[in-house]
Formats: C-alpha cells, sequence, structure tokens
C-alpha cells in the first residue's frame, strides 16, 4: 500500500477532511517503496526493501494549530487522527505568524516517474552491485559502495479546495574505491529518475582510475591556486549558498545577502555575469515535486541569479505580507547554467592547477561573508601544462562561494548531482585564487 494512485490518495484525504470539525484543516499523505543494496570490501553487506504510508492532518483554531499522523485508514482511525489534531490545537499557543490555508492551486504537470525504476528487482540491484565489485576486483582495489532507489508520492489536501497529487521515482548510487595498500582513494556518484541511465561499472571506473592515481600524494603548500572542482565539489559550495538565500534573514540583517542600512541586495549585480542559477519542478533532467513541503504554494520556475545578479530570494508568506513583497516559496531542485567542456577539457587549457574530486564536511565559518571551511577528498590533483601531474595530499579550504562565482575562468557542462534540497544540474568550474588553508593527511 506504499505508493497510492491519485483517486486512491483523493478519497482518504477527502475523507479525513470531512471528519474535521475545526475552523480550518489541512492533510498530507505521503508513501514510498525503497529498495537498497550496500557492500564494502568488495563483497555485498545487506540489501532491502522498505514500505512506507503515512498521514498528517493539521487541524485549526485561529492561531492555533495542531498536528497529528497515522499509518492507518480505517473510517474510525481517520475520525481518530482528526479529533486528535483538533485536541492539541486547543491546547496550542496561537503562532503569532500563522497564515491562512491556501485556497485551490494550480501545479504544474511535472514528469518525475519513470517504470524501469519503480520495476526495478532485487536482481538488478544485486547485478548493480556486482559490476561495480568485478571493477573493482580487475583493478585489485577495494570497493564500498551504496545503491537506493525509490518509488513514492505525495499528496495534499485542505478544507478551502487545494489539492495536489505528485508521483515520483529516482535512483542514487554513491561508491568510493581504495587502493589495498589504503593509499589511494576515489569516489563517484550517479542520479537518476530513469534507472536505464544509470551506469554502476562506468561511475566505479572513474572511482577506480581515481584511486589508482592518487597513490604516493605530495604534499602542496597552502595557498590560493587556480582550481577545477568537478560537479560534486561546485554542488556541496552552492548548495551552503542557495540554502541560505532568505529574505527574512536578508532583511534582518543576518545573511551575506543583507544590505547595509536595511533591506536585502535584490537587483545587485554579486557574481560573475556568466552565473546563471534557476529552478524548474518540471524540468526534464531534474523534476521535482510542484509544491513547496511548508505552505503548499505552487512551484514556477524561478530566476534566483540571472548574468551574476540577484533576481529573488526565497520569502515566506508571512515576511511577504510584513514586507509588503511577494511571497516566493524555496525550490525543490536547481539548474546552474555552464559551458559546454568537459572536465577534461578544462584540464587541458588548465597551465597551473588543482583538480579537486569533490569537496565534503563542509561547516559555516561567517554567515555574513558566507565564509566555509570544509576538506578535499577522494582524489585530489596537480595539474601542469594541461595535464595531471602528480597526486597531491587532501587540503582543508577557507572560502566563500560569493568569492568563488566571482573568481570564474571557465565552466564545464552541467551533470545531474544528489544536492541537499533535492536534485541539482550543476557544471564543473575554474576558479582562481581558491583558498586552500591548511593540509589534511586523510587520504
Amino acid at each position: 500500500m506504499a505508493i497510492l494512485s491519485r483517486s486512491e490518495a483523493k478519497k482518504i484525504l477527502d475523507k479525513v477532511l470531512k471528519y474535521s470539525k475545526a475552523e480550518a484543516a489541512s492533510a498530507q499523505l505521503s508513501g514510498a517503496e525503497t529498495g537498497n543494496i550496500r557492500y564494502a570490501r568488495n563483497s555485498v553487506s545487506t540489501s532491502g526493501i522498505v514500505n512506507d504510508i503515512e498521514l498528517a492532518v493539521e487541524a485549526r483554531f485561529g492561531k492555533k494549530s495542531g498536528i497529528a499522523t497515522i499509518n492507518e485508514f480505517s473510517d474510525a482511525s481517520l475520525e481518530k487522527v482528526m479529533r486528535r489534531a483538533e485536541e492539541l490545537a486547543k491546547l496550542s499557543p496561537d503562532n503569532p505568524e500563522s497564515m491562512p490555508l491556501l485556497g485551490e492551486q494550480k501545479y504544474l504537470a511535472v514528469n518525475g516517474f519513470s517504470k524501469s525504476t519503480a520495476d526495478i528487482t532485487p536482481d538488478q540491484r544485486a547485478k548493480a552491485a556486482a559490476d561495480s565489485i568485478v571493477a573493482a576486483k580487475k583493478k585489485d582495489v577495494v570497493a564500498a559502495g551504496y545503491l537506493e532507489d525509490a518509488r513514492s508520492f505525495a499528496a495534499v489536501a485542505n478544507s478551502k479546495g487545494l489539492f495536489g497529487y505528485y508521483a515520483s521515482t529516482s535512483a542514487n548510487f554513491t561508491v568510493t574505491m581504495r587502493t589495498e595498500n589504503g593509499l589511494g582513494s576515489g569516489w563517484a556518484q550517479s542520479d537518476v529518475t530513469d534507472f536505464a541511465n544509470m551506469n554502476t561499472a562506468a561511475s566505479s571506473g572513474v572511482a577506480i582510475d581515481k584511486a589508482v592515481l592518487s597513490q604516493e600524494a605530495r604534499a602542496l603548500e597552502p595557498g590560493k591556486y587556480t582550481v577545477i572542482l568537478e560537479p560534486s565539489a561546485v554542488s556541496g559550495l552552492v548548495a551552503y549558498m542557495m540554502g541560505n538565500f532568505d529574505a527574512r534573514n536578508a532583511d534582518e540583517g543576518r545573511s551575506f545577502m543583507s544590505k547595509k542600512g536595511g533591506g536585502n541586495r535584490t537587483g545587485e549585480k554579486m557574481f560573475d555575469k556568466r552565473i546563471n542559477i534557476y529552478s524548474d519542478p518540471s524540468d526534464a533532467n531534474v523534476p521535482a515535486q510542484p509544491w513547496s513541503d511548508d505552505d503548499h504554494m505552487a512551484l514556477q520556475r524561478v530566476d534566483w541569479i540571472k548574468d551574476g545578479v540577484v533576481e529573488n530570494l526565497p520569502c515566506s508568506r508571512y515576511w511577504a505580507e510584513q514586507s509588503k513583497g511577494a511571497a516566493i516559496p524555496s525550490p525543490n531542485n536547481l539548474i546552474m547554467v555552464g559551458g559546454d567542456k568537459s572536465t577534461e577539457e578544462l584540464i587541458k587549457k588548465t597551465r597551473r592547477g588543482v583538480l579537486v574530486t569533490r569537496t565534503w564536511y563542509i561547516r559555516m565559518v561567517d554567515p555574513q561573508s558566507l565564509l566555509l571551511t570544509g576538506l578535499t577528498r577522494d582524489g585530489t590533483f596537480y595539474i601542469e601544462n594541461g595535464k595531471i601531474k602528480y597526486p597531491i595530499k587532501n587540503f582543508r579550504f577557507n572560502e566563500s562561494p560569493v568569492i568563488m562565482l566571482n573568481n570564474i575562468e571557465d565552466m564545464g557542462r552541467p551533470e545531474r548531482v544528489s544536492m541537499w534540497g533535492g536534485p541539482a544540474m550543476v557544471p564543473a568550474l575554474k576558479v582562481r585564487d581558491f583558498t586552500f588553508s591548511s593540509l589534511s593527511d586523510a587520504v
């Protein structure tokens, strides 16, 4: 019962809302069937399938609200969960920032469902893992990987006539390859809607090559370098930046988007003119749920940064009312426009620089400048005269994505990555004066 059709989901939502005695009520029904397989030391360790479905009901009396959840759907259970939400609402304090429920919304028609992913079998998962493990054994390296696939749905409704339904699929594969002597490490990922587009052997080959090449790494002095950040390295930094795009934080002076004297920096050119970042739930490469999770506002295509200029900031309905602006919901996907070059072509045009496979363990240092710190990992290399010269030890970096996106020298083709907040298309970037603050002995 983990996946319900549109009509099945609407039937349950309509029924539970009819039990409401509150001034207003809303309900959200979501379910997923998730499969996975995990392996380490060239051997499968776990695999499984998880089915889950949950109904969350919110009851409102004025600015008071209460939420209750349940995972059984008999008439008695539906009435019980609504009564519980109403009891909790009456006990709760007023929420001064509460906004009325939205009426009927027009949601984009998004095709985020793939039959090949929905129909994955245990044998297919086993083959995907085997393709990676066999490739590793041929090169005498040790593989550790994880594949997760999901078919899921979400449906929302409220007492003012709002209803939405979205079914989706996804598959995500990550793998780390280590040389048997422990001195080399490589990593790769693949994130798709359609499992037919996933090739775990090819992804594993990338990770294997990095692992073999990264042995006997040399120490390079910390400092400012020209770097080529692969898409997974870029995504970690851009995700932090976009996660801190928020009109209220900016208006209240708590953000790198805050303007001196008050307000925010919407309309200012803050980045290189080649920087364009937008969201669009109907994008075929990264389809996403067409409404926001918090209040079910309809999502449309929104330009966040266009030609280096900040065009929009997410803004809650409450803050839009307070600031007399427009309410703009946070996105469920991101697309960063890039160039048409491969990472290899970026390397060929680099006289001296550093290639970074990925960034990890990223933490905020200063929200006012968006200064971040983190580490490189799983393959960091020195480039000389257009070629990878030798592997280098990993660095700790201290860098702001704002500065990084002002120091662009070139951009690669956007690739799909799994990013905090949803799927994303992100290019590799060639950036000058990227700050490495210290060395890391971790492989």
